[in-house]
């Protein structure tokens, strides 16, 4: 544990984090990237660019050093970021090198307001929070490698099938290349892929939401195309049936996790149906007994994946409701058909399917998650019961 010194003199640096935001975190990338470039085949530099990445390690610096007393409330964050770095194949020796630029960091932008004293103060609780990650990913490492079907580090596997959902979304099948079994996952989490490729600059490692209940033998993900998005193109346009793939085992902390009599709705928009989608199957493959309910929102139909399937489901299983909004309904949409409701989505037109005690699972964009979970705590659902997931660097609600 911390020493009260050492928790005094963090919590005194808390308005210098505070005045400095995320530049410091931006100058901390760029310092790092700079002295340790082999560090750009692990960072998605996507969010680099977008500033998504420095915010989020700042946010996270800032809650450490508000509760350095209290570490136990931040649990959720250090299981979400564990799990994070398993499937870039994060290694012990590499928080040494993230230490180092954070406290060069912290002197460089602090000036004379860092003295030896809080460098030495930060050098210790760095450390300590590095050994909690180090322990908690030793854990999930050996996890991997002894599930059934499980393994550490890169896997290969093979493009078995490639299937357009919509205009913008492909789902690809993954087949391991040794034909032997692949570990299950709970549905919610995602799949960590490696490329590399002519067109890549560096090794890009992404992750995708898996979008099937487990089988055992093969992985379902569901891509969107991204306006400028390099990883996502190259998928659709690039990476054919046959290719060859490394994949990290399944990983994230956003999963389907209810009890037999409890209602579910499943909250979407856009490609983030990707994960209810594999709750959903989940759900029904092990014959839920309560109440299902499937809401998601999309521009229009050109782009709404999955519609034929989820209708299919509807009429199979008696306790599966959906309704869907498009936000500009194409001339050739038909509403009652291809749609419930046009424009924003909105949950007091379904109230009646909505308890407070059921489960709510939801995920699309920042704002639309936001409005989400504000119009069901407007519904008396307590925010225990809601669950989501946000795709890239984490972000509050």
């Amino acid at each position: 544990m911390l020493d009260s010194r050492t928790i005094q003199v963090i919590k005194s640096t808390i308005p210098l984090l505070e005045s400095a935001g995320p530049a410091l975190t931006t100058h901390f990338y760029e310092r790092m990237f700079k002295h340790n470039p082999e560090l750009k085949d692990v960072f998605n530099l996507a969010h680099q660019h977008s500033g998504g990445q420095p915010v989020a390690l700042f946010n996270a610096v800032a809650a450490y050093a508000k509760n350095i007393e209290n570490l136990a409330v931040l649990s959720s964050t250090v299981e979400r970021i564990a799990q994070k770095h398993t499937v870039f194949l994060i290694k012990p020796e590499q928080y040494a090198i993230v230490g180092s630029h954070l406290l060069a960091t912290l002197k460089e932008l602090g000036g004379d307001t860092v003295t030896e004293e809080v460098l030495e103060a930060w050098a210790q609780a760095y450390g300590f929070l590095a050994n909690i990650f180090i322990q908690r990913e030793a854990q999930i490492y050996q996890a991997h490698a002894e599930q059934d079907g499980g393994w550490l580090g890169e896997r290969q596997f093979v493009i078995s099938a490639k299937n357009t959902e919509s205009a913008v979304i492909t789902s690809f099948i993954l087949t391991p290349e040794d034909g032997k079994p692949v570990k299950d996952f709970i549905p919610g989490q995602y799949l960590s892929l490696k490329l590399t490729h002519p067109n890549l600059a560096y090794e890009e490692i992404r992750q995708y939401s898996l979008s099937d209940a487990p089988n055992g033998t093969s992985y379902r993900i569901s891509v969107k195309r991204e306006l400028g998005g390099q990883v996502s193109n190259l998928l659709h346009d690039a990476i054919q049936v046959g290719d060859k793939i490394a994949v990290m085992p399944p990983a994230g902390d956003f999963t389907l996790e209810v009890a037999a009599d409890t209602p579910v709705v499943l909250i979407s928009a856009g490609v983030g149906q990707t994960p209810m989608k594999s709750m959903l199957n989940q759900l029904l493959k092990l014959q839920h007994p309560s109440t299902i309910t499937w809401l998601h929102a999309c521009e229009q139909g050109a782009v709404h994946g999955f519609k034929q399937a989820i209708h299919a489901k509807r009429q199979q299983h008696r306790n599966l409701t959906s309704h869907v909004w498009y936000r500009e309904p194409a001339p050739t949409d038909t509403l009652g058909e291809d749609y419930d409701f046009e424009g924003q989505m909105e949950l007091s037109k379904v109230a009646e399917l909505l308890p407070p005690y059921a489960r709510y699972y939801f995920c699309g964009p920042i704002g639309f998650m936001s409005a989400i979970k504000q119009q069901l705590l407007a519904l008396g659902v307590a925010a225990e019961n809601m669950h989501y997931e946000v795709f890239g660097p984490h972000a509050d609600l």
